[in-house]
């Protein structure tokens, strides 16, 4: 029951927000996302204590004609996802209150809708109401970016509604092909997971293949894989900060969630044919965005391209199959979250500050701000993956278990490490370093929730660094779980 409130609290509340006019809206909105928060502690503490808890599910007939169940629960990857969610969207919610938005109700009422959303994704065990809530976090998005958006948003938004509408279709019919062959002895239907789980086996080679590349070229959009990518780096760029936040913090998680849960367990054969072939081109896509984002002059979309290649190689750690390369992912998914969070804010910061996200324009702003400059630092250091933050255990297990598969692949994949310094401490040395390029800019102190926000998020860079082990723990369970399900 308690997951289900997971899902109905933040609906409310954005119900709630949509009719309260003026800047309280966001108050409310932050105040929502803090109870939610604190709803998601208790249940992580609950799962901590008895995984088995039966108020950490929820199951009640919806169709029973065509066996569709509202079915959801918690698990340890679930869970660990349900945290980041309702730990970002409270600091995405904070970082908005310098920047004034028209018809600010609507703005964080669609930020709790697209929150409800997300957690559905997590937590649904049935396929059926899976795509429901994967393309219901699409419209609070879709329209985050049209009316909050910038330049030619209309444009670049209609081509990422577009790439992504397009990839849930072909997944919607890998899901019925599965729900059809649901029943077995029975003869009755069924999209509960571990039914599509037993469909998905009774396939042989060529119906498994089929399976594979209808389910993961939606997730390969949504996450996005090369060569999938193309509406991210504008979508990115032209979102507001806190739509792109959504975008690169959660949203793309679904992806690489549903790699995990909806695609592994279901088609092994098929797994064992194509995965090698679509971890080549999640390298490839490391290598290819890296090498992007070395030569951007913009801030904001080099962060774009790096974050490509981070989840490429999540991707690439996924289809491995293997314990480390699926725990690392994991744990992965969790520190991009909150690094990728941070680093949009400190574009956004720049840019109120300067009026320029331009890194050829800048320099010299650790003079003018030095607790900006350490805050800036720790948050670079996390993305780079420097031991003791909270980026290094996954990125470790990650290369781990892509060179379990292939030496060949490791080192290329390893290249995200090595290009990823020189890009992002290029880019740390170009703003914050050196002299001013232009002796008029000033760069004063940070406002309060700015500065709140990155001191939370340095916090959580350095505490997961040295002590992950809770979070670790989780992962390993839930990875066990998952992986049980291929032999």
């Amino acid at each position: 029951m308690l997951t289900a409130l997971l899902i109905g609290f933040p609906l409310i509340a954005s119900l709630l927000v949509f009719f309260i006019k003026g800047n309280a809206s966001r108050n409310i909105a932050l105040g929502a996302s803090v109870i939610q928060f604190a709803i998601s502690l208790a249940a992580f503490f609950m799962y901590r204590h008895n995984p088995d808890n039966a108020i950490l599910s929820f199951n009640h007939t919806w169709v029973q004609s065509l066996g569709i169940n509202f079915a959801v629960s918690l698990d340890g990857i679930s869970m660990l996802l349900v945290l980041l969610t309702t730990f970002l969207v409270p600091l995405i919610i904070l970082s908005s209150f310098k920047n004034e938005y028209e018809n600010p109700h609507s703005f964080y009422g669609l930020i709790l809708l697209m929150q409800m959303a997300l957690i559905g994704v997590f937590v649904a065990n049935d396929g059926f109401l899976f795509y429901v809530f994967w393309e219901l976090a699409l419209i609070p998005i879709y329209f985050i970016c049209l009316l909050w958006g910038g330049e030619n948003r209309g444009k670049i938004t209609f081509k990422f509604f577009v790439y992504t509408l397009l990839g849930s279709l072909f997944m919607l019919v890998g899901l019925i092909y599965l729900y059809n062959h649901t029943g077995g002895i029975t003869g009755v239907k069924s999209w509960m997971v571990n039914d599509l789980y037993e469909a998905g086996r009774s396939l042989d080679l060529k119906q498994q293949s089929a399976v594979f590349w209808m389910i993961f070229i939606a997730f390969a959009i949504k996450m996005p894989i090369f060569p999938f990518h193309t509406w991210q780096p504008d979508t990115y760029v032209n979102a507001p900060t806190q739509g792109t936040m959504l975008l690169s913090g959660i949203m793309l998680k679904m992806g690489t969630f549903g790699v995990i849960k909806w695609l592994l367990p279901v088609v092994p054969l098929g797994l064992e044919a194509w995965g090698g072939t679509a971890i080549t081109l999640s390298v490839i896509g490391i290598v290819y965005a890296s090498c992007i984002a070395i030569v951007q002059k913009d801030y904001k979309r080099l962060i774009a391209y790096s974050s490509i290649a981070h989840v490429g190689l999540i991707s690439a750690g996924i289809l491995t199959a293997t314990q480390q390369g699926v725990q690392g992912a994991v744990m992965q998914m969790l520190a991009h979250g909150v690094n990728v969070v941070g680093l949009f804010l400190i574009a956004d910061i720049l840019l109120r500050h300067t009026g320029t996200r331009e890194i050829d324009k800048l320099g010299g702003i650790r003079g003018m701000n030095g607790n900006f400059a350490v805050l800036f630092l720790i948050v670079l250091l996390g993305a780079v993956a420097l031991p003791l933050t909270n980026g290094f255990i996954g990125e470790f297990l990650l290369i781990n278990g892509v060179y379990q598969y292939s030496a060949w692949m490791a080192a290329f994949a390893g290249l995200s490490v090595i290009l990823g310094a020189v890009y992002m401490l290029r880019s740390y040395q170009g703003i914050m370093l050196g002299e001013r390029k232009d002796n008029n800019m000033a760069f004063g102190p940070l406002a309060t929730t700015d500065k709140a926000v990155l001191i939370i998020i340095c916090v959580v860079i350095i505490a997961f660094g040295v002590y992950p082990k809770p979070l670790n723990d989780l992962a390993e369970e839930g990875v066990k779980q998952i992986l049980m399900n291929l032999k």
